[in-house]
C-alpha cells in the first residue's frame, strides 16, 4: 500500500530507479506509444562557505594564576577608593544672540491656562525645524501685565515659503509684505510673521557686543550695563514726509523689535527656555506702567499717525499712564493723522469701542484734540457740553459693561451707540431729514472709510429707536434687525438708568413706554413731531348706465 502507483495503478518493478511512465493519447488517435518523465534536477553543489553560526567559538587560553589574582586585587582596591562623580556635560551652545547685540534677558514663567496651546505648537514645530520662534507684540504685553491675550502672534527667522513648507494648514497672504497665516479649528488663526527692519533705520544706544553677558544673570533687576536699543536720527528737514510706505526686508531679531511702535510691544518670549527678552526697554516700561515710543516720539508719529491712536487704545485698555514726551508728541502731530489711510482709522476707531475701554479711550481721544481730527462732528458735539453731551458718555460707560459681561455687540450698533446724538441733533429741525443724514454721513466717511452698508444700517436703527421707546415694537419684532436695533436701545436705557423691557413682550401685554429720565425738566424730553395728514382726493360721482 506504501509503493508508488501511476496512473493506471501499476507499481514499479522492484529494484528499479527509473520514475514510472505515463500513457498519453495522440491528439487523433487511440494510445500508441509511452512517454518517459522528465528526469529530476540534479542537486545543486553545497557551497563551501563555512557559516557563522555553523563556526565552533575559539575557546581562549587560560590566564595563569597569578594574573587572575592581580585583577581581583585591583578591582577589590578600585571599590574601596570614593566614586569620583563625573563631569558634568558642556554648555549647551546659545545661538540666539550670535548676530547683533545683546538683549536683557529675564526667567519668566506664565500659568499655562494663560498660554494657547496651538500657538505653542507652532512655535515648537517652527523650533525643531532648526528656526527661531517667539511669542510677540501684544501677547507677551499681557502676559506681563496678569491678563489673558486675546490673540497670539509669532515671530520667527523662517521665509513665508519655509513656514507653508513645515505646516500643510497655513497659507501666505499679504502683498506689501508677505505673512503666514497658520489655519486651525473655529476659523482660528496664528499669524507667522518673519523677523522684518526697517531698511533706513540705524542702531543706536547699544554698548554690548554678541558674547557680552546679558541680563540674565541679574534675575528681574535690570543690569546697569543694559541699554536699550533706539533707531538713530538722522537729519531732516522738519517739513519732510516721513511717512513708512515701503517696510517689506527681512531682518535679524533686534531689527524687528526696534521697528515696533512701543515699547511694550517690543518684547520676545522664548516658550523653549521660559524667558523675556527684551532689546528696547520694554521690561521697563511694563514694570513702571506706561506708554513710551522707541525712539523719538515725533519721528514715530509721523513716520506711521495711526500710532497715536494706538497709544491711546492702549494706554485706555492696559490701564496705563503716558510718557510726558508721548503726550506732547500726540498733541503737537494730531494733523498727521490726515495722511493715515482711512481703512485703517475706521478700524482703529472700531477697535476703540471694542476693546471694553471704550469711554476712556474716547475721552483721551478728546482730551488731546485727536477726536477733533478723525470725528471733528462728534468732538464739535461733546466742546458744546450740551444737555444730550453726558449720555454720549453714559452709553460708552454702558458698552464697556456689556462688554465685560461677554457680550459683543456688532459693529453697527457700537457706531449708532457712539454717532446717536450727534445724528439726532443733525436731524432735528432738518427740512428734509434723510438729505441731511446723508450729508453728516458722507462728511464722516471723507475721514474715516465707513462702508455704504454700515450706514444704511445705521441708519435704520437710529429710524426704529421712536418706536422702541414708545413701547410699541411687536410688529417689529419680526424684522431682521430688530435684535441690533433692541441692543441699542437697551445701551440707551442703562446709560440713562431706566429699566430695560422684555426684548420680545407677550401678546396683549402692555409695555411701558420709556419714561424721560428727568420728569422736571421738559427740554429733555425727545421731540417728536407731528405728522401732518394727507388730505384726500374727492371721490368723483359714481355713474350708472342703463
Amino acid at each position: 500500500m506504501n509503493e508508488r502507483h501511476d496512473r493506471r495503478g501499476r507499481s514499479p518493478a522492484p529494484g528499479s530507479t527509473t520514475p514510472p511512465t505515463r500513457r498519453t493519447l495522440p491528439p487523433d488517435g487511440p494510445l500508441l506509444f509511452d512517454d518517459p518523465a522528465p528526469p529530476r534536477p540534479a542537486p545543486a553543489p553545497r557551497s563551501l562557505e563555512v557559516r557563522p553560526h555553523e563556526v565552533a567559538p575559539r575557546r581562549e587560553p587560560e590566564r595563569p594564576r597569578r594574573e587572575r589574582e592581580r585583577d581581583r586585587e585591583r578591582e577589590r582596591d578600585r571599590d574601596r577608593e570614593p566614586r569620583r562623580e563625573p563631569p558634568p556635560p558642556p554648555p549647551l551652545v546659545d545661538n540666539r544672540f550670535a548676530v547683533g547685540p545683546r538683549p536683557r534677558v529675564v526667567p519668566r514663567q506664565f500659568p499655562i491656562e494663560h498660554l494657547d496651546e496651538d500657538a505653542l505648537k507652532v512655535i515648537r514645530r517652527l523650533t525643531r525645524a532648526g528656526h527661531l520662534g517667539y511669542l510677540v507684540g501684544g501677547s507677551v504685553r499681557d502676559l506681563l501685565l496678569g491678563r489673558k491675550p486675546k490673540d497670539f502672534d509669532v515671530a520667527t527667522s523662517a521665509r513665508p515659503h519655509e513656514v507653508k513648507e513645515i505646516f500643510r494648514n497655513c497659507r501666505i497672504i499679504g502683498r506689501r509684505f508677505r505673512l503666514a497665516h497658520i489655519l486651525f479649528g473655529s476659523r482660528k488663526v496664528i499669524e507667522t510673521a518673519t523677523f522684518r527692519r526697517d531698511p533706513g533705520a540705524e542702531l543706536e544706544g547699544s554698548e554690548l557686543e554678541a558674547g557680552e553677558p546679558s541680563g540674565a544673570e541679574a534675575g528681574d533687576a535690570e543690569p546697569e550695563a543694559f541699554t536699550p536699543l533706539t533707531p538713530r536720527v538722522k537729519p531732516r528737514d522738519e517739513a519732510a514726509d516721513l511717512l513708512i510706505r515701503h517696510d517689506n526686508v527681512f531682518g535679524d531679531p533686534h531689527e524687528d523689535a526696534l521697528r515696533r511702535d512701543f515699547t511694550i510691544n517690543g518684547l520676545f518670549y522664548d516658550i523653549e527656555r521660559g524667558e523675556v527678552i527684551d532689546y528696547v526697554g520694554g521690561l521697563r516700561d511694563v514694570e513702571a506702567r506706561v506708554v513710551r515710543t522707541i525712539g523719538v516720539p515725533d519721528v514715530r508719529f509721523r513716520e506711521d499717525p495711526v500710532r497715536i491712536l494706538r497709544a491711546i487704545k492702549f494706554a485706555a485698555r492696559c490701564d496705563l499712564g503716558i510718557d510726558p514726551e508721548v503726550y506732547d508728541a500726540m498733541v503737537a502731530q494730531q494733523g498727521e493723522l490726515t495722511k493715515a489711510a482711512r481703512p485703517r482709522l475706521f478700524e482703529e476707531i472700531l477697535r476703540l469701542l471694542r476693546g471694553g475701554a471704550a469711554h476712556r479711550s474716547f475721552w483721551l481721544a478728546w482730551e488731546t484734540g485727536v477726536l477733533a481730527v478723525v470725528l471733528p462732528e462728534l468732538a464739535s458735539f461733546l466742546d458744546d457740553e450740551a444737555t444730550e453731551t453726558r449720555w454720549v458718555w453714559a452709553r460708552l460707560r454702558a458698552v464697556d459693561a456689556k462688554i465685560a459681561a461677554g457680550e459683543i455687540p456688532t459693529d453697527a450698533v457700537l457706531l449708532t451707540a457712539l454717532l446717536a446724538g450727534v445724528i439726532d441733533d443733525a436731524l432735528d429741525g432738518a427740512d428734509h431729514p434723510p438729505s441731511a443724514y446723508e450729508d453728516l454721513m458722507n462728511s464722516i466717511t471723507e475721514r474715516l472709510a465707513v462702508p455704504r452698508r454700515m450706514k444704511d444700517r445705521i441708519r435704520i436703527l437710529v429710524g426704529a429707536q421712536p418706536r422702541l421707546r414708545s413701547g410699541r415694537y411687536a410688529a417689529l419684532a419680526r424684522r431682521e434687525f430688530f435684535a441690533e436695533a433692541f441692543d441699542v436701545y437697551a445701551i440707551d436705557c442703562v446709560a440713562r438708568e431706566l429699566p430695560v423691557p422684555p426684548p420680545a413682550p407677550a401678546a396683549g401685554a402692555p409695555v411701558a413706554p420709556m419714561e424721560a429720565p428727568h420728569e422736571a425738566s421738559s427740554d429733555e424730553l425727545p421731540r417728536r413731531r407731528r405728522r401732518r395728514r394727507r388730505a384726500r382726493a374727492p371721490q368723483r360721482a359714481r355713474t350708472f348706465t342703463v
